[in-house]
C-alpha cells in the first residue's frame, strides 16, 4: 500500500534496528524488499438480475498497521471509528490508492478492465483490528455462452502483501438466474515484482441458465 509519508517514517523508525543488524550480517539488498503491511482479502462476486454487478471487497489488516491507524484516527479514543473518523481515513489513508487501481486487476474475457473508482467505503475496528470494506462496480451482462471474469489484488511494489483470507476467501452473492462456477488459482502466465511473484486470481465463469 502506498502510504502517506508519516506512516512510512513510523515503520522505518521502528525497524531501523533490524535493518542495521541485517546490514552488518552482509545480507543482499533483495532481502529488504519485503512487505511492511499485510492484508487478508475476501472477495464477494455480486450479481443482479442482468449479470455480474461488481465485487464487494473486504481487507483485514495486520496488527501493526491497525495500531497506527487507531493511534492516528480514533481521535476520541473510544475504540471504534465514528463517521468523521472514517471520512478522514478515506481521505488520508485510502483515496490515494485510486492512483494504483486499488491494487485490483480485472480481466473480462481476457481483456483488461481498469478500476477507476469504488463505492461504499467503510473502515471498521473488530477487536482492535482494522478492516476496510468497499465495492468495485463492474457490470458484465450474462449471455447464453459463458463469460469469464478474473480478478486479483496485489501491490506491484510488494510494499503491501495482499493474500486471500483462509476463511471464505471468495463467495457468490445472488445469481440464482445464472449458471456460475468459480475457483481461486495462481496465474503462471503473469508476474510482478521483478518477475518473482505470480498473481492469485478468482476466476469466475457464468452464463444464463438453459
Amino acid at each position: 500500500m502506498i502510504l502517506p509519508n508519516k506512516y512510512k517514517l513510523k515503520i522505518m523508525n521502528r525497524r531501523v534496528c533490524l535493518f542495521t543488524v541485517l546490514l552488518l550480517l552482509g545480507f543482499s539488498r533483495v532481502l529488504f524488499s519485503h512487505p511492511h503491511i499485510f492484508v487478508a482479502n475476501s472477495l464477494s462476486m455480486v450479481f443482479d438480475d442482468q449479470g455480474l454487478a461488481g465485487v464487494r471487497v473486504k481487507w483485514d489488516f495486520d496488527e501493526f498497521f491497525s495500531s497506527m491507524i487507531v493511534g492516528d484516527y480514533d481521535l476520541n479514543k473510544n475504540s471504534k471509528l465514528d463517521t468523521s473518523e472514517i471520512a478522514l481515513i478515506k481521505k488520508e489513508a485510502f483515496a490515494n490508492l485510486a492512483e494504483f487501481k486499488y491494487f485490483t486487476f480485472i480481466k473480462i474475457n481476457g481483456k483488461s478492465f481498469d478500476v477507476q473508482y469504488v463505492l461504499d467505503f467503510q473502515a471498521i475496528l473488530i477487536q482492535g483490528k482494522l478492516v476496510y470494506e468497499f465495492f468495485i462496480p463492474c457490470h458484465v451482462k450474462a449471455a447464453s455462452s459463458f463469460k469469464e471474469f478474473a480478478i486479483s489484488q496485489y501491490d506491484t511494489t510488494y510494499y503491501t502483501y495482499v493474500g486471500f483470507a483462509k476463511d471464505r476467501p471468495s463467495r457468490i452473492e445472488g445469481g440464482a438466474a445464472f449458471e456460475i462456477n468459480h475457483r481461486i488459482a495462481e496465474n503462471p502466465n503473469e508476474t510482478y515484482y521483478f518477475g518473482m511473484m505470480h498473481p492469485v486470481e478468482v476466476i469466475l465463469r457464468f452464463r444464463l441458465k438453459k
